[in-house]
Parts: structure tokens; C-alpha cells; sequence
């Protein structure tokens, strides 16, 4: 058997081999995070900075709260005011997703009435994340973001 003495040439060509996997599998991640989750919240932040110390007054003043539950197959969200009362709101949408990308992004469709509703929605296991918004019977805006965690 004979050995072969470690060249520079060789040094270079582990070195740049090593190198280029690195920069390679950066490259795929950076790739896919980025085709997963935009990270867009809003279009235009700065109009939307403008604005939010009035649309939070006014959403205060609501004195809503939202409660959510998943169980066996059922969305569940209670509206209720702070002191306990039922709320009603007017209308409002749902859109559920994973945090990390919008692959999985469903809109439930409610169905219920005093302030209980409830979807059949199929979630899998892990972290979710829920944009509520509704409407008040005076047209006040109300949002809300939700965590919701699944387990298996």
C-alpha cells in the first residue's frame, strides 16, 4: 500500500468542496424559508402605524373577549364581554394556519348563536395560529390573534 503525501492542491480541494456543501444547503434553506412565509402582516406598515392608536381605542372599547378551544374535530370560539355578558357580533372570518407558512391556511365556516360558535375543522398536531376579525353591531373593527395548540 502506498500512501500519498497531503498536497496543497488537496488541502484546496477539501477546503472548497467543504465550502460549497455550506453554502449550497444555505442557499436551499434561505430559498425555501422565504417561499413558505412571505412575511408580509400588513401592505403598507407605515399607513398602518398612523392609524393603530385609533383602532385600538376603539377595539378597548368594546370590552370583548374571545376564548377558543379545539377538541375531537371542533373549532369552538365564546364571545363574551369582560364582566361575562354574551356578545354578538355581526359578522366575522377566521383564517387558521400554521405560523411558519401559509400552505396550510383554511377559513372555517361558524356556525352558532349567543356568542358560541363552532366549525368542524381537521387540524394536525402542533402550533396554530388564528386571525379573528369581526364586526360590532356599531361597525367597530375587532381583531384578534389567537394561538392555538394541538396535541396529538
Amino acid at each position: 500500500m502506498t500512501d500519498k503525501p497531503l498536497t496543497g492542491r488537496t488541502v484546496l480541494i477539501i477546503t472548497v468542496s467543504a465550502f460549497s456543501v455550506i453554502i449550497g444547503v444555505n442557499l436551499v434553506m434561505a430559498f425555501l424559508a422565504v417561499d413558505t412565509f412571505p412575511g408580509l402582516e400588513v401592505k403598507n406598515s407605515y399607513v398602518a402605524s398612523q392609524e393603530f392608536d385609533t383602532r385600538r381605542d376603539a377595539q378597548e372599547g368594546l370590552g370583548w373577549v374571545v376564548d377558543s378551544g379545539y377538541a375531537e374535530g371542533e373549532l369552538v370560539l365564546n364571545f363574551r364581554q369582560a364582566n361575562g355578558g354574551t356578545v354578538v357580533p355581526r359578522d366575522f372570518t377566521v383564517l387558521i394556519g400554521r405560523t411558519t407558512e401559509a400552505r396550510d391556511d383554511i377559513r372555517p365556516e361558524f356556525t352558532g348563536y349567543a356568542g358560541r360558535y363552532t366549525a368542524p375543522v381537521t387540524l394536525g398536531r402542533g402550533k396554530w395560529m388564528m386571525l379573528l376579525e369581526a364586526t360590532a353591531e356599531d361597525g367597530t373593527p375587532f381583531r384578534q390573534r389567537l394561538d392555538l395548540f394541538v396535541k396529538g
